[in-house]
């Protein structure tokens, strides 16, 4: 055995390709991966083959307005437009600490399940940019653990009021990370491809990323995705466009929906979908059938593109339940996109970690020698195994170090 030491090795722990390696971590890089690593460290955690990946993560949440559900009312209709108009006086008295209270407490219960990169989306039409601002100081507070993207997030529309462009532009100049927008719920059609237009104008004026709400009703003359589509080919900015939610693609002709594909394929823009929310959201006004207000995940993923997952919302006035765990969103997926085959499955666990960090434009991600060591070991042997039991995470190592260490629970009959 050489003299050398590490900090940590996690030994013999299982990646999602099957092969059984120990994990050398030294100064919160990943040092090395072997089959069997001979050298010790200061801190060694047998693994016996449970599950070592990626860490999870969060492609879309409002962290703005999560815990606030019931605070003033709840949604009684359940639908989009009721949670905007109790969100529309719930901001009325956001105060700084109110908002990093709520937003550091959703992080940690995230991270104690293994997320480690969320990004979030912050209401930027109220004139104050109370939440803006608390959410940027939370980003700088939480970085030594967790890394915080900020979305720009105009709620009420960019053209909705006088101030809102201007409120935006402010946004993205104190320092959020991607520019966001609502097209469908401008007032008109006309002031819906307007806005998208004015997000391309301004991520490439600011040189950031573009994250819009689009298309998230049931409409079937909802179109702005191919807005979207066009700009991202026009502006070569593809790979740094997410189209979030897309739900009246469920709802579109097949016709159109397959001349659409195409354009999608030119964009190679990236696509989340809300499996908890959209299943939950959409489909409100319908009798039956009923629709599952879902966009078109498998068939994306078939194409080839970029689809991720998101909760949207965690205990807020538009989803009372969630708890931050993305093996819910990933188990919802698999059932709500009828993805049931095992290579689907496996896409589903993919798109809550690989996907998303390629959705986030993550450059220091994966378990690779010389990246950041960021992982997460799961009470799993598979991906499959994972999804199924929506399995403990064990631990949480970040940036080099443990962060959360969580007992799996344990089950003892008491008769035969």
């Amino acid at each position: 055995m050489s003299d050398k030491t590490y900090n940590l090795i996690l030994r013999q722990g299982q990646l999602v390709t099957g092969e059984r390696v120990d994990i050398a971590i030294e100064e919160e890089k990943i040092v090395a991966i072997a089959p069997e690593i001979s050298t010790s460290a200061a801190t060694e955690i047998p693994l016996n083959g449970k599950l070592v990946s990626s860490p999870f993560v969060e492609s879309h949440i409002h962290l703005d307005s999560a815990l606030t559900a019931g605070d003033p009312r709840w949604n009684q209709s359940g639908t989009l437009f009721e949670g905007i108009e109790i969100w529309r006086e719930r901001k009325l008295y956001l105060s700084l600490n109110d908002v990093k209270k709520r937003a550091i407490e959703t992080l940690k219960q995230q991270a104690a399940q293994g997320v480690l990169f969320v990004r979030t989306h912050v209401d930027v039409s109220e004139s104050t940019l109370t939440a803006l601002q608390a959410l940027l100081e939370v980003r700088e507070e939480v970085k030594n653990w967790i890394t915080l993207q900020v979305v720009a997030f105009p709620q009420d529309g960019i053209y909705s009021k006088p101030e809102n462009e201007k409120l935006l532009k402010k946004a993205l100049k104190m320092g959020a990370d991607a520019v966001g927008g609502i097209p469908h719920y401008e007032f008109t059609r006309e002031d819906g491809v307007r806005s998208v237009e004015r997000i391309f104008e301004l991520a490439e004026k600011y040189n950031k990323l573009i994250d819009i709400h689009c298309d998230e009703i049931d409409d079937e003359q909802s179109r702005f995705l191919e807005v979207i589509a066009a700009g991202a080919i026009r502006s070569g900015m593809g790979a740094r466009v997410t189209a979030s939610h897309t739900t009246a693609f469920g709802s579109y002709n097949n016709a159109y929906a397959y001349k659409l594909m195409g354009l999608l394929e030119r964009a190679q823009i990236n696509f989340i979908a809300n499996p908890l929310i959209n299943i939950t959201l959409q489909g409100r006004t319908d009798t039956y059938p009923k629709r599952r207000g879902i966009t078109r995940v498998k068939e994306l993923w078939q194409r080839g593109l970029n689809v991720s997952l998101g909760h949207d919302c965690i205990q807020d006035p538009w989803y009372s339940l969630g708890t931050g765990n993305m093996l819910d969103v990933a188990y919802m997926a698999v059932h709500v996109c009828q993805m049931t085959g095992m290579t689907e499955i496996n896409a589903c666990y993919d798109m809550i970690t690989d996907n998303g960090a390629r959705t986030l434009q993550l450059e220091n991600y994966g378990i690779e020698v010389g990246k950041q060591a960021n992982l997460i070991v799961l009470d799993a042997e598979s991906r499959y195994e994972a999804i199924r039991r929506r399995a403990t995470v064990l631990y949480v190592i970040s940036q080099g170090k443990l962060l959360v260490e969580t007992e799996a629970p344990v089950t003892k009959w008491n008769r035969e």
